[in-house]
């Protein structure tokens, strides 16, 4: 009966994705939120997710996909990875599918780190990799990030290359960063691979990928090809609006991906992520739609906190980090309860989740890009709370 009951809601939802084109894009969003323990009037600005949901072609693929909840995924999972093979033009043996993006990110350091074998990564940036190093046994080396917000690259070579034979293992880089939505130009990562130790694999994630507009930025995927220590990481978390769904993957060289799959259990990507994931990557049109509707609401909060005197470091992403600091001077000082932490609370009571508090950016709060009805309650909570 449960079963019946959920076919009957999803088809519920198909008809509303199909009919939304011309409606509030949160719609299908908003609807499959409305059975989850969230609380419905809570604005969730925290986990940089999608807030347009996934494509109506993904909804309908799960729908269907309930008559193969009896199989293992391995066919569909086999014709996903010639998918994902063909749009990046390698060999299907060259795509190792994940749990989301972090399964990757867990099977790197897995297979490339140990006690032996450092992991060097950026600070601040995302923290998952170094926890999963710890476990591995492994020291977690952080290179600041530099003034502008970008991967100190020569710095993380200087590091790599003064440390004894094998001493770092792997080296991750986020780019765009999380949490600074700031990219690393490819120009400067493609010098750094050059340089880098053949012996040191590299992990360069790209789950902000599809968001960033600047032509200082490229994919290094194509790199993969001529360098065989290189490893880069893709979600269907972010774009795709998978993140409850956890699908990710990443390109390499075979020999790589025999030793992360040493770590791996098998079938970890379920059946209902694998069709939906099929079925957004033919669905260009949601990618694009995702990207404009992104881009528009952030340009229009950027301007309104501009006009409000706050700073920002520039976006590259579906999130921002906004300087709480940037209006303190001796005639409008920042006290304790203008701080990133006060903040946070003051904007949870006010019915707005945002993000955590990041250490090496003390003075930054990180704010999800939702809809703009979602972003005009953020700035309302937010000057109220400021004020």
């Amino acid at each position: 009966m449960n079963r019946t009951f959920s076919r009957r809601t999803f088809s519920k939802l198909i008809g509303l994705g199909a009919a939304s084109a011309a409606l509030e894009p949160s719609l299908i969003a908003n609807t499959l939120h409305a059975k989850t323990a969230f609380p419905a009037n809570v604005v969730r600005l925290s986990s940089n997710e999608n807030p347009y949901g996934p494509s109506p072609a993904a909804l309908k693929a799960m729908t269907e996909g309930f008559s193969l909840a009896w199989r293992y995924p391995d066919e569909n999972a086999d014709m996903l990875v010639d998918e994902l093979a063909k749009l990046h033009g390698v060999s299907s043996d060259q795509v190792l599918l994940g749990d989301g993006s972090g399964e990757i990110l867990k099977l790197c350091a897995a297979a490339f780190t140990g006690k032996d074998r450092k992991l060097l990564m950026a600070n601040p940036t995302f923290e998952a990799i170094g926890r999963h190093a710890n476990v591995a046994g492994a020291e977690v080396v952080r290179i600041s990030l530099t003034s502008d917000y970008r991967h100190d690259l020569e710095k993380m070579l200087a590091a790599t290359n003064s440390a004894p034979a094998k001493n770092v293992g792997l080296i991750y880089i986020c780019n765009p960063n999380n949490p600074t939505a700031s990219i690393t130009p490819k120009s400067e990562l493609t010098d750094f691979l050059t340089k880098v130790s053949p012996t040191t694999m590299v992990l360069v994630d790209e789950a902000y990928h599809h968001y960033v507009e600047t032509p200082d930025y490229e994919s290094v995927i194509s790199l993969t090809r001529e360098h065989p220590n290189l490893i880069v990481a893709r979600t269907f978390s972010k774009i795709y609006g998978m993140a409850g769904l956890r699908c990710g993957y990443c390109v390499t060289q075979r020999e790589n991906m025999r030793r992360m799959s040493a770590h791996q259990i098998f079938d970890s990507v379920n059946i209902m992520a694998v069709v939906a994931a099929l079925a957004s990557l033919r669905d260009t049109d949601h990618v694009a739609r995702g990207r404009k509707l992104n881009s528009e609401v952030k340009k229009s909060v950027c301007a309104e906190l501009k006009s409000m005197g706050y700073g920002y470091i520039p976006s590259h992403a579906n999130f921002m980090m906004i300087d709480l600091a940037s209006r303190c001077n001796d005639a409008n000082p920042c006290g304790e309860g203008r701080t990133v932490p006060a903040t946070i609370s003051a904007l949870r009571t006010r019915g707005v989740e945002v993000g955590r508090v990041f250490p090496a950016l003390s003075n930054f709060m990180r704010v999800t890009i939702g809809t703009s009805g979602e972003m005009q309650a953020f700035l309302t909570a937010f000057k109220e709370a400021m004020a």
